[in-house]
């Protein structure tokens, strides 16, 4: 499985960006696919999932204006982000599990993608 991100970039506070991932397998076989994001010194944390039964699951701290979606036919991925802020900076992973169903909850997930940076300053 290969998952390929792009759409990161820099935008000022408040700005929005639309994060797309394509895989090169069927989606809809999958148990989950999710987005994580990481920071200079930061863990990694888990943005946002989207499990096989459509429930969308977001960290507390995203709530505000993330919205995940796929589209099956099309094999992608998107994290719609809204009212962006600079400690959203980060490189932005696509992430699919295929074989075990844990790994949507511990974010272990089995594929990942490569990253893409969303920069957010004025």
């Amino acid at each position: 499985v290969q998952l390929g991100e792009s759409g990161g970039g820099s935008v000022q506070p408040g700005g929005s960006l639309t994060l797309s991932c394509v895989a090169n397998t069927l989606i809809a076989n999958s148990y989950c696919m999710g987005w994580s994001r990481q920071a200079p010194v930061k863990e990694r944390e888990v943005v946002a999932r989207l499990q096989n039964d459509r429930t969308t699951i977001y960290a507390d701290s995203d709530k505000r204006g993330f919205i995940i979606s796929q589209e099956n036919r099309k094999n992608t991925l998107y994290l719609k982000m809204n009212d962006l802020k600079s400690e959203d900076t980060a490189m932005y992973y696509c992430a699919a599990e295929f074989g075990d169903y844990d790994h949507c909850f511990d974010g272990n997930f089995m594929h990942w993608g490569h990253g893409t940076q969303v920069t957010v300053s004025s």
